[in-house]
């Protein structure tokens, strides 16, 4: 199966093949999936103009196939990750009704699944992590701010960072303190075996 991701920032376009892979190796071992190099969009034009929302789906469904996957994964930023997922969703299959779509809304940003993971990434690009340190992965509005603020040289590159801290994060950690994170581990079984 071949799956397409539509992703908003470039730091996903790296990481997010490496995650997937990893997802696939966790959840779905010896079920081989093909990773696309993702789309990437401007998250406020492809949510607001219909003609870019579809074409970049058309454009997802045609690298994809017929029996492939496409993924729409986004910041939900301020947004409800539900809510606003079910809405895109819903103009998705609007779109291109004869193809399989998920969408996931990392809640708040694609850092929070860092920040859940924060006791594996210690030690990592520079990151340092106090296990006392008590937070929700999901509430702060910076996530980035966050990461950066936890690393010695106080910066945070996303298409650096991003795929390493991906391919470095302890799945189960992320999977047991984010929300949005097992949406994105539900959707790749339902999607990758059927269920």
């Amino acid at each position: 199966m071949k799956v397409a991701a539509i992703v908003e920032g470039d730091g996903e376009v790296a990481a997010l093949p490496i995650l997937l892979r990893r997802l696939g190796e966790w959840k779905t071992p010896g079920v081989w999936a093909q990773i696309l190099p993702p789309i990437r969009v401007h998250r406020d034009r492809f949510l607001n103009r219909e003609e870019e929302f579809c074409r970049h789906l058309l454009l997802a469904a045609a690298k994809c196939g017929e029996d492939g996957w496409i993924i729409v994964l986004l910041d939900a930023d301020d947004d409800c990750p539900a809510e606003l997922g079910i809405k895109i969703l819903e103009r998705a299959h609007v779109c291109i009704p004869h193809r399989r779509v998920s969408v996931v809304l990392a809640n708040r940003e694609y850092e929070a699944w860092f920040i859940a993971a924060a006791e594996s990434l210690d030690g990592q690009r520079g990151f340092s992590f106090d296990p006392m340190e008590i937070i929700d992965a999901e509430t702060p509005r910076d996530a980035k701010g966050w990461i950066k603020r936890h690393k010695s040289d106080k910066s945070y590159g996303e298409t650096t960072d991003q795929p390493a801290f991906s391919a470095r994060m302890d799945l189960q950690l992320v999977f047991d303190r984010s929300r949005s994170f097992r949406k994105l581990c539900t959707e790749w079984s339902r999607q990758v075996l059927g269920e």
